[in-house]
C-alpha cells in the first residue's frame, strides 16, 4: 500500500504541478514588481505588500486594508500596551453586599467586577452582575444579609509581557472575556477584556450615548456642564476661582483631579468639592465606561439666623 501510495503521489504531482505554476506564473503577471517566487506570498511581509498593491489598485477598502495590518501587528503588541491600567480600574471589596454591588454596576455600567480582599494587589475573584441579580432576585433578604465575597467567580490572571494574539486565542478557547493582569512583582497591573483586543483590531467601538459634549457650557447661573478632560486651569478661568497649583500637581484634567481625590475612578454620581462648588461626575461613555461630564454647582451657603 506504501508503494501504491507513493507512486500515486508522483503521478498527481506530475499532472497538478504545471497548473500550479501557470497559476503562480499568471498571479505574479498581475501583480506589480518583481513578483513571488513561490506564488502570491509566502510570508507576512509578502502578504502586508500584496495587501498594499491591492489597495492601491482599489481592489480592498481602506478599512479592510488597515484591519489586515492590524491582524499582525496583533502579533508584536504585548497585553500591557491593550489594558486597563489599574488607576482606571472600578472594583470593589469583597465585605460589601449585594445592594452595593449591583449599584456599583449599575453607576458603572460594568457587567463584571473585580472583587479585591486586603488591596487592589489582593484580587479574591470578579462579581458577576448576573449571578448577583439571580440571587437577590430568588432570595430579597440576601441583597442586605449576603456579601459579594460569597458569589464571586475564579479570577484569570495573565503577565502584563504576554502577546496579545496569544491571550485572545486563549479567551476565546477558555469562553473568557475578562483577565486580571499582573506585573512582574505580583501585583496588579490593570484589566484586560476580549473586547479591548478586538478593538486593537477593528478600531475603537463607538458608544450610541456618546453625544458629544462641549467643552464647558453655562446650564444657568449657577450650575454647568463640562468635559471631564477639561483643563483645571480652563476649568477656575470659566468658575472665576483662584486655584493652588502645587495641588494640581500630578494631574491636568477635572476628571484626573476627582481620581486623586476620591483615590480611585470616579463612576456616575461620585462628588467632590471645589472651592465653593460640587463637581459631579455625569455619564460613563464608551465601552470602557469612563467618565465624560461632569456637573458642576455652586454651593448654597446657608447664612445664620438674626437672633
Amino acid at each position: 500500500m506504501s508503494q501504491l501510495s507513493r507512486g500515486l503521489s508522483l503521478v498527481l504531482a506530475f499532472i497538478y504541478t504545471p497548473i500550479a505554476k501557470g497559476v503562480i506564473a499568471l498571479g505574479n503577471l498581475i501583480t506589480p514588481d518583481k513578483g513571488f517566487k513561490w506564488g502570491l506570498f509566502t510570508n507576512e511581509n509578502e502578504l502586508r505588500e500584496l495587501m498594499d498593491h491591492a489597495h492601491e489598485r482599489g481592489l480592498v477598502e481602506s478599512d479592510s486594508h488597515e484591519m489586515i495590518h492590524n491582524v499582525f501587528d496583533l502579533g508584536d503588541t504585548l497585553v500591557r500596551e491593550l489594558m486597563v491600567p489599574r488607576t482606571d480600574m472600578v472594583w470593589i471589596e469583597s465585605d460589601k453586599t449585594l445592594r452595593q454591588a449591583l449599584s456599583l454596576a449599575l453607576r458603572s455600567g460594568y457587567s463584571r467586577i473585580p472583587v479585591v480582599g486586603t488591596g487592589i494587589d489582593n484580587i479574591i475573584g470578579i462579581a458577576y452582575v448576573k449571578d448577583l441579580a439571580r440571587r437577590a432576585l430568588d432570595h430579597h433578604e440576601a441583597e442586605t444579609t449576603e456579601r459579594v465575597e460569597q458569589h464571586t467567580r475564579p479570577a484569570v490572571f495573565v503577565p502584563e509581557n504576554k502577546e496579545a494574539a496569544e491571550l485572545l486565542k486563549e479567551m476565546q478557547r477558555d469562553q473568557i472575556h475578562l483577565a486580571i493582569v499582573v506585573d512582574e512583582y505580583g501585583g496588579t497591573a490593570g484589566i484586560i477584556t476580549i473586547e479591548d483586543i478586538i478593538e486593537e483590531i477593528v478600531g475603537e467601538i463607538a458608544d450610541e450615548y456618546d453625544d458629544g459634549v462641549e467643552t464647558f457650557i453655562w446650564i444657568s447661573d449657577k450650575k454647568a456642564r463640562a468635559k471631564a478632560t477639561i483643563h483645571v486651569e480652563d476649568l477656575a478661568d470659566e468658575l472665576k476661582i483662584e486655584i493652588d497649583r502645587d495641588e494640581f500637581d500630578d494631574v491636568d484634567t477635572i476628571g484626573g483631579y476627582m481620581a486623586e481625590k476620591l483615590g480611585r475612578v470616579p463612576i456616575a454620581g461620585s462628588t467632590i468639592d471645589l472651592q465653593g462648588w460640587t463637581v459631579t461626575s455625569e455619564r460613563p461613555v464608551g465601552r470602557r465606561r469612563r467618565i465624560s461630564s461632569v456637573i458642576i454647582e455652586r454651593v448654597e451657603v446657608e447664612l445664620p439666623a438674626d437672633e
